[in-house]
């Protein structure tokens, strides 16, 4: 009886000690998580400080049950090579099915891509299309970097007053995006007919 409870012991105590090493179980992140961990860029930093427990149903979400927001978090680790071996083409294939499903960061993240050459071919004018969504959709650094390329005369003129209401209607505590949305807002402003901007200010529906 003695032998069994020490044995019991040994095994008790040797399941602790690697219950400790290991760490508390990480809970699946939720969507409204996922979004929030997109506006503020920390999504593959928390994956990386959760020690990458969560891969596997990371994976899970974004093959099987086609949530956009798994699709754009695994599309992302494999990009960059977080927490899985990097794989940059399907990494951009899972970004782009999420953004086919209308998750604005991936949108977002794919025209800042092509507009700067990140990872792929730089193509400004390609850009365009995917930011267009983007700002559509409520993405404020989307709206900006639309703006910024037509003031760059990317795209077509036939977007300024969309792009104008966009940013007019933006909503921002952060003083330095507000000093920037009121620079791109003039800069349209100079570019646009008078009875256009006053249009696009008094439209209600503007997203």
């Amino acid at each position: 009886m003695k032998l069994r409870t020490l044995i019991f012991a040994m095994l008790f105590s040797t399941t602790a000690h690697a219950l400790t090493e290991v760490g508390p179980a990480v809970e699946i992140y939720s969507e409204d998580q996922l979004l929030r961990q997109f506006a503020t860029n920390a999504h593959l930093k928390q994956v990386k400080a959760d020690d990458c427990q969560l891969v596997q149903d990371i994976q899970a979400r974004a093959l099987r049950v086609d949530y956009p927001a798994y699709q754009f978090l695994w599309g992302d680790m494999l990009t960059w090579g977080v927490c899985v071996d990097r794989d940059v083409e399907q990494g951009l294939y899972y970004i782009e099915l999420a953004a086919q499903q209308g998750l604005p960061d991936a949108l977002e993240q794919l025209g800042r891509y092509y507009a700067h050459g990140t990872l792929v071919q730089k193509d400004r004018e390609r850009a365009i299309p995917y930011l267009r969504e983007a700002a559509s959709l409520g993405s404020v650094k989307a709206r900006i970097l639309l703006a910024q390329l037509l003031l760059d005369d990317v795209g077509s003129p036939l977007d300024y007053e969309d792009a104008y209401r966009w940013l007019y209607h933006t909503v921002t505590d952060d003083r330095k995006t507000h000093r920037q949305i009121a620079m791109l807002r003039n800069g349209l402003e100079r570019r646009m007919p008078a009875n256009i901007v006053a249009r696009a200010k008094k439209r209600d529906t503007y997203w």
